[in-house]
């Protein structure tokens, strides 16, 4: 107590200054316009600077979340975009019973908990399994195009064989055509694949935009895969050419895995034709 009695003795005058100086300048900013604006607007650039900053380190770790909010409003997108184009086929084909609707495909979101891209037989594993309706040969894409197909499923996860494996083989087409080929990988690069049994006369060009022909029950029509980097010298009877993906396969977040409901009816009428 005698130190604090201490202090303000010590520096009595100086208090008694820094009292004066608030009074008159409360009542400069109370009594004058025009000092009182420019105090609000230095205080409102210091707050405004201290709350953008602290929104940007909230949104900074909210990321995740928001990810996966945004992960699944695509999945309710992409969901009711195949609604719509089943029942637009529905009324506007003579050739399809207009009473039924029958919904081709369908969405799920998953994130992927392990990612290997450099090894000759790369696997992907998310956190969706049986128990979400995933189940073994589905499709694998994000928003930039194909990652690979499931292969093995457990209740809670799935396993998924990434385009970057060595076994893979994807239908696809040069865009806007219907040239198409066989899409696998070398091993070599894993940002780029080949595209193999192109037809000597398809008119491939450097940066040509590969995608899913839809030729499968796996994939549907259209999926992006990446463009033509590469073409072989010669024209061979191969015709294989490199495809560099759109996806950037080490950096991974997000997926949707697509089940297509007539998968099993295509397969079961395809094995007829083979008997």
């Amino acid at each position: 107590m005698q130190q604090l009695i201490y202090f303000f003795q010590k520096f009595k005058y100086f208090l008694f200054f820094l009292l004066l100086q608030l009074i008159a300048l409360t009542l400069i900013f109370n009594n004058l316009d025009f000092h009182k604006s420019k105090f609000i607007n230095s205080a409102s650039v210091v707050t405004g600077g201290l709350y953008s900053g602290s929104s940007n380190i909230s949104e900074y770790f909210s990321l995740k979340s928001e990810n996966k909010i945004l992960a699944e409003e695509n999945v309710r997108l992409k969901n009711l975009l195949e609604h719509n184009i089943s029942i637009n086929l529905d009324i506007d084909s003579t050739m399809i019973d207009s009473i039924k609707y029958h919904q081709k495909y369908t969405f799920t979101s998953a994130k992927i908990i392990k990612n290997s891209y450099s090894k000759s037989f790369n696997f992907i594993t998310i956190n969706k399994g049986r128990n979400q309706g995933i189940e073994k040969e589905m499709a694998v894409i994000n928003s930039k195009g194909v990652i690979g197909i499931t292969d093995n499923t457990s209740g809670g996860y799935a396993r998924i064989q990434s385009i970057l494996n060595k076994n893979s083989k994807i239908n696809a087409r040069l865009k806007n055509t219907n040239y198409f080929g066989s899409l696998s990988w070398d091993g070599k690069n894993y940002s780029v694949v080949q595209l193999a049994d192109i037809p000597r006369q398809a008119p491939l060009k450097i940066g040509d935009t590969i995608e899913t022909d839809g030729k499968s029950a796996i994939f549907p029509e259209g999926i992006l895969i990446g463009t033509i980097s590469e073409i072989n010298k010669g024209n061979t009877a191969d015709n294989k050419v490199n495809v560099t993906l759109f996806n950037d396969m080490s950096n991974l977040g997000y997926v949707y895995v697509i089940k297509n409901f007539h998968k099993e009816e295509i397969k079961a009428l395809e094995n007829l034709e083979n008997e």
